[in-house]
């Protein structure tokens, strides 16, 4: 039995530690961290120290990422990658033209053959890539089996999960996260790590970050508290598998997945410190913020994380979510109202409806919006939203939506726009939006 094996069976505190972007510290065998130094001559238990660096060595201090493995073999030891083919998941974001268009996909379908994360994962949409480092990469995935006896990691960009249909279990080399949906997890760039399915399927989102690593947004004149707070941000403690056998390493690399042959567990960590760790978090504990008096406030009062770009309040990725909240401005068009956005706009639904659309967007679909491309309520939600009572207060509830947005134009991949699940008549939902002009009346 491995440390991996009996990590479900132990206590919330002792699986996790808390903190967004804290330095942590944590041993699975006690000692296993050198005291006072990184690299001493001789590591406790013959153990490897290892450093991953998650930004330059010469990042400003509130920056910087990295942390010190100490493993039971280097992350050098394995045999030389292979192309590999990775089939629907790729970032080929140039294949066809952008378009203005709106559009909307129905939900990823569960495979009916054997088929696990890597193979279940299918790219969408995107822009930039891991050679600019910036821009994003838009996946969906579904599986029904965990992977065996392969591992993986991106050297492209740090992974956002959303998961929708059924929980997950990411081994990774600094500990365990079991992630289920209405929560998200956050694997960094090059850690390596395996997906694990605790139900028969799981199906749901998977977001590539090529540019800054996601941090929590400023809360300006909001104040010290609210939206996301860090504590809920949780950091599993170390967990080693001393495994060996014939196992394969998978890569992502400069947007195409390389293979290696491996003769034990890369999760072989058995103690670590430092800031470059994975974490999760769960949406519901999310501070909502919003308007007590009139008008709909920007959808950036609800930014759960955000990657910045070069230019100041400008964000290269900003993950943003629509939870359960009240609504109870005054005379005001409740709903997301009608705009066009310099930002481009990737939607999914986690759970519940959107109280924005009437129908056609439902759990494990996903909708593109680009840059100033006109989107808003249907013409049903419009109808609604003008003839409801606003003297009192209206509940959302039982929903979670979310955003990916970014100040660049997403561009769809060939295989999204000829994918069965793209719905050829999303822009119907606004063909019954009647003229209600009157130049007589006010």
């Amino acid at each position: 039995m491995t440390k991996l094996d009996i990590l479900p069976d132990a206590s919330l505190r002792d699986r996790y530690q808390s903190g967004f972007g804290n330095e942590f510290a944590t041993e699975a065998l006690p000692g296993a961290l050198p005291g006072g130094r990184n690299s001493p001559q001789r590591a406790p238990y013959g153990l490897y120290a290892e450093q991953i660096s998650g930004t330059a060595f010469t990042a400003p201090r509130h920056a910087n990422r990295r942390s010190w493995l100490y493993r039971i073999r280097p992350a050098a030891l394995h045999r030389p990658f292979e192309v590999l083919d990775g089939g629907a998941f790729h970032d080929r974001f140039d294949e066809v033209p952008p378009s203005p268009n709106q559009l909307r996909w129905d939900p990823q379908p569960i495979p009916t053959t054997p088929t696990d994360f890597i193979q279940g994962l299918s790219s969408i949409a995107g822009n930039g890539g891991a050679a600019a480092q910036q821009g994003i990469g838009i996946h969906r995935y579904a599986a029904n089996r965990s992977m065996v006896d392969r591992y993986f990691y991106s050297a492209d960009g740090e992974l956002l999960f959303v998961p929708q249909l059924g929980s997950l279990r990411l081994a990774t080399e600094l500990g365990v996260l079991d992630v289920q949906p209405q929560e998200i997890a956050v694997i960094p760039r090059g850690i390596r790590f395996r997906v694990e399915l605790l139900d028969d399927a799981a199906r749901g989102y998977l977001c590539e970050n090529f540019g800054a690593a996601l941090r929590l947004p400023d809360l300006g004149p909001i104040g010290s508290n609210g939206l996301a707070n860090p504590r809920d941000f949780l950091t599993p403690v170390a967990a080693f598998e001393d495994r060996e056998g014939d196992f394969e390493l998978i890569a992502k690399f400069q947007g195409g997945l390389w293979r290696a042959a491996i003769g034990h567990s890369p999760l072989d960590v058995v103690a670590w410190h430092g800031n470059h760790a994975p974490y999760k978090y769960d949406l519901r504990l999310f501070n909502t913020i919003g308007s007590i008096s009139y008008d709909h406030p920007d959808p950036s009062i609800f930014t759960v994380l955000t990657s910045p770009s070069d230019t100041p309040g400008t964000a290269n990725l900003d993950f943003v979510i629509f939870p359960p909240r009240w609504l109870v401005a005054e005379d005001t068009f409740r709903p997301p109202w009608f705009h066009r956005n310099i930002a481009s706009e990737f939607m999914g639904l986690v759970h519940g409806a959107y109280d924005a659309k009437a129908g056609g967007f439902v759990p494990g679909g996903a909708s593109l919006h680009n840059c100033m491309s006109g989107h808003g309520p249907d013409a049903a939600s419009f109808d609604k939203a003008t003839h409801a009572d606003v003297t009192q207060p209206d509940h959302i509830v039982d929903t979670m939506a979310f955003m990916f947005e970014t100040r660049a134009v997403i561009r769809p991949t060939r295989q999204a726009l000829m994918s069965p699940q793209l719905q050829r008549d999303y822009a119907d939902c606004w063909q019954g939006l009647k003229k209600h002009f009157n130049p007589g009346a006010r």
